[in-house]
């Protein structure tokens, strides 16, 4: 049986599993009419894989977590990249 993560809980306090399925869980879920199309943004966290700013999924230069930033079709790198 699957432990869902408790919906009051604060990230730092639940587990990197959990934590890590609830992000992904966040994007599955997005309205289709924010999300950025499937091939951008594989080709926005292709970018990002190469930017010294990226450090275990989270962007150094503005804090977000690149995942979360590239799914979102409005959204833009900080330094412009995409």
């Amino acid at each position: 049986m699957e432990k869902k993560p408790c919906l009051k809980c604060l990230l730092r306090e639940m587990d990197e599993e959990a934590y890590m399925k609830q992000l992904h869980r966040c994007i599955e879920l997005m309205d289709a009419d924010l999300k950025t199309a499937q091939k951008s943004y594989e080709e926005r966290l292709c970018v990002c894989k190469q930017c010294d700013y990226l450090e275990a999924g989270t962007c150094l230069a503005c804090g977000c977590y690149v995942e979360l930033r590239a799914a979102v079709k409005k959204n833009k790198c900080p330094y412009k990249k995409w």
